[in-house]
């Protein structure tokens, strides 16, 4: 029920600090169904023998971002992603203290994903694992996922801000990018942009040979995003930027 003055009678304890359980659910689910997208295509074409296509690989993970940004990102601000939650922490928009927790849970979600598709159908397809593409080496496919996490996370940082004021638009934003990026870079890198999404299927294979570089070129890319985002609109604490990464239900 809603009260004309106070809005959702449920918000005050939604927003109660004992219930971050709420947003952290809301991460962990999010980032399951990043990944369950982005890592099954690879697995189910392993699986069934039907070739699924590049576009189609890069439109689901895009896809599902946006629909994930607009069903839930009132709740947890819709990180999904630990540079995502490193970058606003830097910003001053995001509290420091809150980002292990949403790291941890972003990274059981990824891996979730992993565990469902390899219990489905098996080890196959590598179960989506994010790696370097034929002829490329560890630092091309490392310094292209800086550049792409560089360009994913300005947009975010830019769409957040109250500068911008784009509201629900965003996730359009945010989503165009991811698929702007997959579709010129994945045979390079496999365009992760993101090392939760890259370390689920590490942790259920077993496999970790090439995981550094899609956690280092990650991260580097989001820092210097911060550095962009600060010559274009200044020091950070944007409260309206403050409200998207946080969530504000």
């Amino acid at each position: 029920m809603n009260d004309p003055q106070t809005g959702p009678r449920w918000t005050p304890d939604f927003a109660d600090p004992k219930h971050e359980w709420r947003r952290l659910f809301s991460e962990a689910f999010g980032t399951f169904l990043l990944v369950l997208a982005g890592a099954g295509s690879s697995v189910v074409a392993a699986a069934t023998h039907q070739p699924i296509s590049a576009t189609a690989a890069v439109a689901a993970p895009a896809l599902t971002v946006l629909a994930v940004i607009l069903f839930m990102g009132k709740v947890s601000g819709a990180h999904l992603n630990p540079a995502v939650s490193v970058a606003f922490a830097l910003r001053h928009e995001f509290p420091w203290r809150r980002v292990p927790a949403y790291i941890a849970v972003q990274i059981v979600g990824a891996a979730g994903a992993c565990i469902v598709l390899w219990a489905t159908f098996g080890n196959v397809g590598h179960l989506g694992a994010t790696v370097p593409g034929h002829g490329v080496s560890d630092l091309q496919a490392m310094v292209i996922e800086a550049v792409l996490t560089l360009g994913l996370v300005s947009t975010i940082l830019g769409c957040a801000s109250g500068a911008q004021n784009v509201g629900p638009l965003s996730a359009l934003a945010v989503a165009a990018y991811v698929g702007l990026a997959g579709l010129w870079s994945s045979p390079v890198s496999g365009a992760s942009m993101n090392p939760a999404r890259s370390i689920g299927p590490a942790l259920v294979s077993g496999d970790f040979s090439h995981l550094w570089l899609y956690i280092v070129g990650p991260f580097a890319g989001a820092v210097a995003a911060v550095g962009v985002a600060f010559v274009l609109r200044g020091a950070g604490g944007d409260a309206q930027a403050a409200e998207s990464a946080q969530g504000d239900n």
